[in-house]
């Protein structure tokens, strides 16, 4: 078996932990009903490491949120028709 070098074994670790961390916040969200998927959540965490206000980006997400809820709710009332 091939020996990495550091610098992949650093990577390797670094991923792994990121993935952990992502799994411990999307339990959080699961356990909130924040209904975010992993994906959403790891850009999230991006926005705000990189400066984001945290309450200004839940706004945001429960905005668009709402907004798609009601954009399905009014596509599925013209499908009725």
């Amino acid at each position: 078996m091939p020996q990495e070098n550091p610098r992949q074994e650093k990577e390797i670790i670094m991923a792994a932990q990121a993935r952990q961390i992502i799994d411990v916040f999307h339990e959080i969200s699961t356990i909130l009903n924040a209904d975010l998927d992993r994906e959403t959540l790891s850009i999230c965490i991006s926005l705000i490491e990189n400066g984001v206000n945290p309450e200004a980006l839940a706004t945001v997400v429960k905005e668009l949120k709402k907004d798609a809820e009601e954009t399905n709710r009014h596509s599925m009332q013209q499908g009725n028709r």
